[in-house]
């Protein structure tokens, strides 16, 4: 396989659990993980609160650790990988969109987008960040501070830092969760927009309309992947889910 064809992010047998805070016990939250995050392409992972799919995220990543398992990306070990080669990754190939968004508070949303260029020591690029903010319909708040900003304007300014720095991969943690309808179809198209040649998405949603604009569906439960979906309609989502819980 070609550098160009192959996967940006591979995973095989991923486990990861945590220590419940009631009883002590460990509690699996993957149980044995294989996906694969192609270049060119969106994926979306749905599934019901609970079911791993956030832990998942967070490990292909390279945020958590998993406890077993493969994760090879960018012709490396990422399971293994030094925090300091993590963050060279982070400025450079992988860019992260949280629910919390992590704004900093002092820094006007321009400013917030344009921060990574400026903490590198690098040309910021004004007219590129403010054609960003304007196709996520945040244009008019670039200069407003983070605390002015209504929680789904704080999501599509962490949204716009991330595309401002053209990384090869984008994960995104519930990106419409606190937007309404309009911004929601706004954030989606900008996410469907991103994939190219060597760029790909991955999101995290519980809205099933927002997954079926990937290109491909992960449907979890309990800690397992039960159905890969291509390019499905809400429908054939809805019905993969039903099955899976009948099935876990």
């Amino acid at each position: 396989m070609t550098p160009s064809h192959q996967p940006l992010i591979a995973a095989e047998g991923l486990t990861r659990s945590f220590g419940s805070p009631r009883t002590g016990d460990r509690v699996e939250v993957l149980r044995g993980i294989d996906v694969t995050i192609p270049r060119g392409t969106m994926l979306a992972v749905v599934g019901p609160s609970g079911c791993g799919k956030t832990s998942l995220l967070y490990c292909l990543s390279g945020l958590d650790r998993p406890d077993g398992g493969r994760l090879r990306g960018f012709g490396a070990d990422m399971a293994s990988m030094p925090s300091s080669k993590l963050a060279e990754l982070y400025r450079t190939r992988i860019g992260f969109v949280f629910q919390s968004s992590n704004l900093v508070e002092s820094l006007t949303a321009e400013e917030n987008v344009l921060l990574p260029d400026r903490l590198r020591g690098r040309r910021v690029d004004a007219s590129r960040a403010a054609s960003i903010l304007a196709g996520l319909g945040v244009r008019e708040r670039a200069g407003a501070l983070p605390a002015k900003l209504s929680a789904g304007q704080r999501l599509r300014v962490a949204l716009a830092r991330v595309l401002y720095q053209r990384p090869e991969v984008v994960f995104a943690d519930e990106p419409t969760g606190a937007l309404d309808s309009r911004s929601s179809r706004a954030v989606l198209e900008v996410l469907r927009g991103y994939p190219g040649a060597d760029r790909s998405v991955v999101m995290v949603t519980h809205d099933i309309a927002a997954a079926c604009m990937a290109d491909v569906v992960l449907v979890m439960r309990d800690g397992l992947i039960r159905r890969r979906l291509t390019s499905p309609a809400p429908g054939d989502v809805l019905a993969a889910a039903e099955e899976a819980g009948r099935n876990a």
